[in-house]
């Protein structure tokens, strides 16, 4: 078997819960130098991914107030995720065959990980420019 999930993911996901505003969201994600948070439901289940993008196409830009627009209201829930013991090679094939940039990593229905294209450009060709961009340091 090949490389594993658990070798190259982010561990440990920044998570904020359904209830939490589009302002809190981009503070964590300023704050943590992140572009996605995953979003959980009851019980610290994961039921919902946010990321810059939707906070401004699906907050911002419908005229939603971010002080009060609830992640639970713009996340995406139609989630697509892997396990920790997953193949990357597999997860290459899922993210272009779904046309995604970040896969949540659970076990039971907790979050343990988030996988990007920049992760698995890493991963797989330390050398390519995709990797190379994603291993600098994010404008802040």
């Amino acid at each position: 078997m090949g490389q594993m999930i658990r070798d190259i993911m982010t561990r440990d996901p920044c998570t904020l819960s359904t209830d939490s505003t589009l302002e809190d969201a981009a503070r964590a994600m300023r704050e943590y130098c992140i572009g996605s948070i995953l979003v959980t439901g009851k019980g610290a289940e994961l039921c919902g991914i946010v990321t810059d993008r939707d906070l401004v196409v699906r907050g911002l830009a419908e005229g939603r107030d971010p002080a009060s627009t609830t992640l639970g209201e713009v996340c995406s829930r139609a989630l697509t995720h892997l396990t920790p013991d997953d193949d990357v090679d597999n997860a290459i094939k899922l993210m272009a065959k779904k046309g995604i940039r970040r896969i949540p990593v659970i076990e039971g229905n907790h979050a343990v990980g988030v996988v990007s294209l920049g992760d698995l450009a890493v991963a797989r060709d330390r050398e390519s420019a995709l990797a190379s961009i994603s291993m600098k340091s994010p404008n802040t």
